[in-house]
């Protein structure tokens, strides 16, 4: 009897860390943009930027700050556009 409770036992301990470790390899959504930063951003606080994966619901940049904080923004948006480009000046310079 005791020696099926640790079978049981082992049984799930293993089923949980696979399942975990199936979790951490999975394609999630981390870098998707569900909803826009609607506030207007100063250029010179934007570090650099990347695009939304093509897999996401919604198309988005996002823009990382000096501090690193990462913002989604439309990438339709006039405003989000001269940022970008302002962003490649810089690097390039």
């Amino acid at each position: 009897m005791r020696s099926a409770q640790i079978l049981l036992l082992l049984c799930i301990l293993g089923a949980a860390l696979w399942s975990a470790a199936l979790a951490n390899n999975g394609n999630g959504p981390e870098e998707c943009c569900f909803k826009y930063y609607t506030r207007k951003i100063p250029a010179q606080f934007i570090r650099e930027y990347e695009m939304t994966r093509s897999d996401c619901p919604k198309r988005g940049i996002i823009l990382v700050t000096r501090k690193s904080y990462r913002l989604c923004a439309n990438p339709d948006d006039p405003s989000i556009e001269n940022i970008m480009k302002s962003v490649d000046d810089r690097k390039f310079q």
